[in-house]
């Protein structure tokens, strides 16, 4: 079964690679990625690290953020419901990650789905 297409206006951050593209750049390889904040872990064995698990309507993207990056970008690592997140590809054992150089919280852009206008009936016979 195929999913619906979504419409024309659906927003769609700007130069951001869809989750399930992830697996076509090279390790180490500087890309963006956008999408719902799924998980936020800061486990107590990770040095300070945070993970953030990512979704767009194609997968999923598991994010490293470092501590000196959670300094920076803290408000948008914490409250943000949808980030664009700017970082290095890390492949290794079969898991790829993002490590995370620039965080923006686009979260505004979840709003601009509700200002999507519904296509009219077409009036019937």
């Amino acid at each position: 079964m195929s999913s619906p297409p979504r419409p024309s206006t659906w927003p769609r951050p700007p130069a951001c690679l869809p989750a399930g593209d992830l697996d076509r750049p090279p390790n180490n390889a500087r890309v963006a990625v956008a999408g719902l904040v799924l998980i936020r872990q800061r486990p107590g064995t990770a040095k300070g690290a945070i993970f953030l698990t990512l979704e767009d309507e194609t997968g999923i993207c598991n994010v490293i953020v470092w501590k000196t990056v959670y300094e920076r970008f803290r408000r948008a690592v914490i409250a943000g419901r949808c980030l664009r997140v700017t970082g290095r590809m890390q492949r290794g054992g079969g898991v790829t990650h993002l490590i995370a150089e620039e965080i923006e919280d686009i979260g505004w852009m979840l709003d601009d789905l509700l200002r999507i206008e519904e296509t009219p009936a077409e009036p019937g016979p």
